[in-house]
């Protein structure tokens, strides 16, 4: 096995988020969530991982008791994101490893969902073996769990129909509607912008599935607790398809960390063409929101989408044996 040099993205993933403090709450917010916690809060830890503005952090109680408490005014999205992690996690089934809300509440222009707190941290990357393990018998076991999605979720999005309309940049860049952004320029891609485009536009089909994906399954959107034992967070953008396609969408961090990515895929029998039209469309997906102006979300997705990309377009080079532009 060719040994790869390890990439770090320029900030820690544990370290990417802006948020507001618990102080920083409205004092009628914060009252109402600490009737809801039975206890007034002495402590607050922040999460530092994400690419959201809203509150989110492990509240912890006179009576000891810890709950991981999401909060944003329900005039902005992360509300709607809230409640719809609240409905998933609800129903997710019991061996699936995630966070299980504890209670919601809408009060004084606000929505929060109470979650249990896992005792852990994100992934430091390099990814180590042991962690990366953890995490794909994590999602193998959800992805048993899931192959019939549960009942109360009807009407999850198809994954194709997701990949057809937001993850189709080579093939809109190849037909003159969009420039090729600033961040693929130096990269393989404009050599081989027409077999991209043509992974991209065949991953589609090759991806559906009636199981239920995860959908932003993520080196950040995992937690390793203090037994070594791995949780998927964050069921916000669940959907029906291929569980093979979360798989790659995970091992692209482990790929800058060097591992031997394309072993940990083999369990998983997924088509080859799938995978790389995977990484051609995650690629594209990337490098063109990393091209776009300063985040209002976090002054460090850029960087993360652009590391991303970068990683995932250097993975699909290596697979089909392209020259390093």
């Amino acid at each position: 096995m060719e040994i790869r040099p390890v990439t770090l993205p320029d900030v820690p993933y544990d370290a990417t988020s802006v948020r507001p403090e618990w102080s920083d709450l409205p004092r009628r917010v914060r009252e109402v969530i600490s009737v809801r916690l039975a206890s007034p809060v002495v402590a607050a830890r922040s999460a530092g991982g994400g690419f959201t503005r809203a509150f989110a952090a492990v509240l912890t109680t006179e009576a000891g008791s810890s709950t991981f408490v999401k909060a944003a005014p329900l005039r902005e999205p992360a509300s709607e994101w809230y409640a719809r992690e609240a409905a998933i996690t609800h129903a997710l089934p019991d061996s699936v490893r995630a966070a299980r809300p504890r209670w919601t509440l809408a009060e004084a222009g606000w929505y929060a969902l109470g979650l249990d707190a896992i005792d852990g941290r994100i992934p430091s990357l390099p990814w180590s073996r042991l962690h990366v393990e953890s995490a794909l018998e994590a999602w193998s076991t959800a992805a048993a769990a899931l192959a019939t999605p549960p009942p109360s979720l009807n009407g999850l999005p198809p994954l194709p129909s997701i990949l057809r309309a937001e993850m189709s940049w080579w093939q809109l860049i190849e037909s003159g509607h969009e420039r090729m952004p600033s961040t693929a320029r130096e990269t393989t891609a404009a050599s081989r912008l027409g077999e991209l485009a043509a992974l991209e536009r065949a991953l589609p089909a090759l991806a559906a599935g009636t199981g239920m994906c995860h959908g932003d399954l993520r080196v950040d959107n995992v937690m390793i607790d203090n037994s070594g034992t791995a949780w998927l967070c964050d069921w916000t953008w669940p959907c029906l398809g291929a569980p093979w396609y979360d798989t790659v969408t995970l091992l692209v961090s482990a790929y800058a960390s060097g591992l031997d990515v394309d072993a940990y895929l083999r369990p998983w029998n997924p088509p080859p063409d799938g995978v790389d039209g995977a990484l051609a469309a995650l690629a594209g997906y990337w490098l063109v929101r990393a091209a776009d102006g300063p985040s209002s979300a976090s002054p460090h997705s850029r960087q993360h989408q652009r590391f991303s990309g970068t990683q995932a377009l250097s993975w699909l080079a290596e697979r089909r044996g392209w020259p390093s532009p």
